[in-house]
């Protein structure tokens, strides 16, 4: 008999059901959740009083009313709260909460495995302030890769992660890890593949960040806030290396988060087809058209200012003078480019920019965008399910429907009248298990 034919006997015997097979597993067990108050998709009106079915990490059904729950099942009374999807953080940087100088000193002094279990604490504060899904734009060795799939394995605790592996820019630009390091430790330095030169070596910078497991691309087009030499906002990529990255990128079905400040480089990135402006602080009138032409998101990241000021109120020396002043700007336009993005219709996702503000308190940037020109409902729809549709999720999450992902959390209080009881999670579910439950 041939190999290939007694090959396919012999998958088919194994395949086929024996007579002393093991009985089937007992269905999964049932947990119904009463929501006193369900903004079960955010945009429209919330429900009054409603019963929400969860079985195997999955929603199985919502229902009108407070039904009781069938023997055997979970009860989880949250009859006195109110009830939204878990939130999503699309600009998270979760290896720190260290900046400025002390943050240069912890990248050439701690441990690979010390960042690592910094990580891990940062994700877990995360998950507690109610962010059940986040994209990590930027992290080296692959840290945050590792906890990605540690998460998704059960080995460890923290929200869903989207990778963008290492953060690429032009050599010089705002990604060089060379940045005000002396000149003997660049080499070592420029290992993390973060810089590259030209349309062929950014192609090959994306391939390599692909096949070391990012989920998605990010760039840097123009100069940082951070960036430890004074070289300005504008752009510091070329087109042609910007729209080499991005087609990289797309052919292997991976989108493309750029970090852009000047509208040089938010004009450049939106014409070469990027997904998300990270930042967009200086936009302009061409950059407000090129966004309504396109499907890109604009992920404002006010709240990095918090961070700014709490540094500097606890140590003025916390920044280098170069680094120092960018922020002082930073401080000062915080929110005008909002202002404008809104009422043209650009599309907004919620993003954060945590590790430059502080993990944990990523719902204050809630506060940041209804004092700049949103309202509460369009900030948590931009944190639901604007920013599902941007991380390519919206099938799974961003809303509470059935057959979705139970990603649930509650609050006390009404966040439409008052955005900012978001900051005191009492309840949250990630991929169905409870993570936190307040009586």
């Amino acid at each position: 008999m041939r190999l290939p034919r007694l090959l396919s006997i012999l998958l088919a015997l194994a395949a086929a059901p024996s007579a002393a097979q093991a009985p089937a597993d007992p269905p999964e067990p049932l947990t119904v959740i009463h929501a006193g108050t369900l903004l079960d998709r955010p945009g429209r009106p919330p429900r009054r009083n409603a019963t929400i079915l969860v079985r195997g990490g999955r929603i199985e059904a919502v229902q009108d009313g407070l039904a009781p729950p069938p023997a055997g099942a979970r009860l989880v009374d949250l009859s006195d709260r109110f009830v939204l999807p878990g939130l999503i953080d699309s600009h998270v940087h979760l290896i720190s909460d260290r900046a400025g100088v002390e943050g240069q000193l912890a990248d050439v002094t701690d441990s690979i495995s010390l960042r690592a279990y910094e990580a891990g604490w940062n994700a877990r504060k995360t998950l507690d302030a109610g962010f059940t899904t986040v994209r990590n734009l930027g992290s080296e060795n692959g840290i945050t890769i590792g906890l990605r799939d540690a998460i998704a394995r059960g080995w460890a605790i923290g929200p869903r992660i989207l990778d963008s592996g290492t953060a690429l820019s032009a050599t010089t630009g705002h990604m060089d890890p060379t940045l005000g390091m002396r000149e003997e430790f660049h080499e070592a330095l420029r290992q993390s593949g973060s810089t590259c030169d030209g349309p062929d070596d950014c192609r090959r910078a994306v391939r390599r960040q692909i096949a070391l497991g990012a989920d998605l691309i990010k760039i840097a087009t123009t100069g940082g806030v951070n960036s430890r030499i004074g070289l300005g906002l504008g752009a510091q990529m070329f087109e042609d290396e910007a729209r080499a990255i991005v087609e990289t990128a797309h052919l292997y079905g991976r989108k493309v988060a750029v970090h852009a400040h000047g509208a040089d480089g938010i004009n450049l990135a939106l014409r070469v087809g990027a997904d998300s402006i990270e930042h967009g602080t200086l936009l302009d009138d061409e950059s407000l058209r090129l966004w309504r032409q396109s499907r890109a998101y604009y992920v404002p990241t006010l709240s990095t200012v918090n961070g700014y000021v709490e540094r500097l109120r606890n140590n003025p020396g916390a920044y280098s003078p170069e680094v120092r002043a960018k922020i002082e700007w930073r401080i000062g336009i915080t929110g005008q480019a909002l202002r404008r993005a809104v009422p043209a219709g650009v599309r907004i996702a919620f993003g954060t920019d945590a590790g430059v503000s502080m993990h944990g308190r990523n719902a204050d940037e809630f506060l940041l965008m209804v004092q700049h020109g949103m309202d509460p409902m369009s900030a948590i729809a931009a944190a639901t399910v604007n920013a599902a549709d941007l991380l390519g999720l919206a099938a799974e999450i961003g809303t509470i429907e059935a057959g979705k992902t139970a990603d649930i959390v509650a609050v006390r209080g009404d966040p439409l009248a008052d955005v900012g009881v978001l900051r005191d999670m009492s309840f949250v579910m990630a991929r169905g298990r409870v993570h936190r439950m307040e009586p």
